[in-house]
C-alpha cells in the first residue's frame, strides 16, 4: 500500500528550475510558472515541459504546438508568482512585463536570463499533466546569473 505522506515529502525533494513557459494560439499570448521541466537529448536538443490539463496554456499548446520557456533568475521569484494565477482571474498577465515574441509567436520574458523556443515532436498524455517533448528550434541568452529553484522559494508544487 502506498504510503501517501512518504510518497509527498519524496516526490518533493526532486529539484525543479523555475521558467514562465510562453504559448500562444493565433494572436493570443498567455505564459505560466513551469517547474517540471528538463533537458532530454542533445541531438537533436529536446526538453520535455510537463503541463497541467485543466490550463487554458494546455490548450493553447496543443493547438498551436509550440512554447518558449523564459529562464528565470534566483532573484525573481516576484515574476514567477506573477504568472502562477490562472488567466481567466487575473487577465493579461504580460501587461506589466517586458516581453518580445520570438521565431514561434510565443512570447519570451526580456528581463530573464535566456531562453528557448520548442516545438512539439512529442506529447505523453497521463495522468493530470501531459508531457510534452518540444524539439529547442531557437535559444539565447540575456544575461548571466543563477537559476531560479523551486526549494529556494519556499513552495512546493508536486508530490
Amino acid at each position: 500500500m502506498l504510503d501517501e505522506q512518504a510518497k509527498k515529502t519524496i516526490l518533493r525533494k526532486i529539484p525543479h528550475g523555475l521558467y514562465i513557459c510562453g504559448v500562444k494560439d493565433g494572436e493570443e499570448v498567455n505564459g505560466f510558472t513551469a517547474s517540471w521541466v528538463m533537458q532530454a537529448s542533445f541531438a537533436p536538443p529536446l526538453v520535455v515541459n510537463c503541463v497541467n490539463k485543466d490550463s487554458i496554456s494546455h490548450a493553447m499548446i496543443k493547438a498551436s504546438g509550440v512554447f518558449s520557456l523564459s529562464f528565470l533568475a534566483a532573484e525573481q521569484k516576484d515574476l514567477a508568482q506573477q504568472f502562477f494565477k490562472p488567466q481567466r482571474r487575473v487577465g493579461n498577465k504580460f501587461e506589466d512585463i517586458e516581453f518580445y515574441l520570438g521565431e514561434t509567436g510565443c512570447p519570451i520574458i526580456s528581463d530573464t536570463l535566456g531562453y528557448v523556443e520548442c516545438k512539439v515532436v512529442g506529447a505523453v498524455e497521463e495522468g493530470d499533466h501531459t508531457v510534452y517533448v518540444g524539439e529547442v528550434i531557437a535559444a539565447g541568452v540575456h544575461r548571466e546569473g543563477d537559476p531560479l529553484l523551486l526549494e529556494s522559494t519556499g513552495w512546493n508544487y508536486g508530490g
